[in-house]
């Protein structure tokens, strides 16, 4: 008996000869066009005519940052740079100062400059978690749109009242 020149029999039971117009791949294409067509017909919009209507999102949706101050309206912010070493983008920069004496005694510090360049974030969230105040949160406000890179860099002020 000589393998080699009869075919395999669970080759024969797996593939049949193909007829002439399986050869031009017609119902392949024809279940192609079928199934795109599928999709085409199918009438789901996600899109969202922006300023009449508002996108909601989820409650885990990581926005823009924001500064938050304690209930005498000081900066909750000690400057323990907690939030600038969690971040892995190194996009927040804090320049400590004493803190000034109508801040109270209960302070040593408090950040004199806090920045936070936007472009190079992306907003992970390790910033929230890492510090220890709860002084900075991210917001459900989607970063907007400027004309120049500098209004992308959030200064203290801008964070606060974001």
């Amino acid at each position: 008996m000589n393998l080699m020149n009869e075919p395999s029999t669970q080759y024969n039971k797996r593939y049949r000869k193909m007829n002439f117009i399986e050869m031009l791949y017609l119902p392949a294409i024809a279940k192609g066009l079928v199934n795109t067509l599928r999709h085409l017909l199918r009438i789901k919009k996600f899109t969202v005519e922006y300023p009449e209507k508002k996108l909601v999102y989820a409650d885990r949706f990581r926005g823009e940052h924001r500064l938050k101050k304690d209930e005498k309206g000081r900066i909750k912010c000690v400057a323990c740079y907690m939030c600038a070493t969690a971040c892995p983008a190194k996009c927040i920069t804090i320049v400590a100062s004493k803190t000034p004496t109508e801040y109270g005694e209960d302070r040593d510090k408090y950040p004199k400059e806090f920045t936070i360049n936007e472009l190079r974030c992306i907003f992970c969230g390790y910033c929230v978690e890492a510090c220890p105040c709860d002084a900075i949160e991210m917001t459900q406000r989607h970063p907007q749109v400027y004309g120049t890179r500098e209004e992308f860099i959030y200064n203290r002020e801008k964070l606060l009242n974001n």
